[in-house]
């Protein structure tokens, strides 16, 4: 399960285009979901936005990452 978290604002938006490209680069075709709850958010841990979440595990919070950082983070994650 691959998540996004964040209000929908330009930065979490553009964490979520650079993800779905590193999805497409490492051959995934896993939907990305975007949590808006801040609730939510907070019951994950998240304090700062953008985040990304990858099966439970937030692997980046508070700042966007390329998509070629983002291809390594979730190669790890998903292997």
């Amino acid at each position: 399960k691959i998540e996004i978290l964040g209000s929908g604002c330009k930065n979490c938006n553009d964490l979520e285009a650079n993800t779905i490209e590193a999805l497409t680069r490492l051959g995934y075709t896993a939907p990305v979901e975007h949590v808006k709850d801040f609730g939510q958010m907070a019951a994950c841990g998240v304090m700062t936005t953008p985040a990304l979440r990858v099966n439970e595990k937030v692997l980046l919070s508070g700042r966007v990452a390329k998509a070629s950082e983002m291809e390594k983070l979730l190669k790890e994650a998903l292997s």
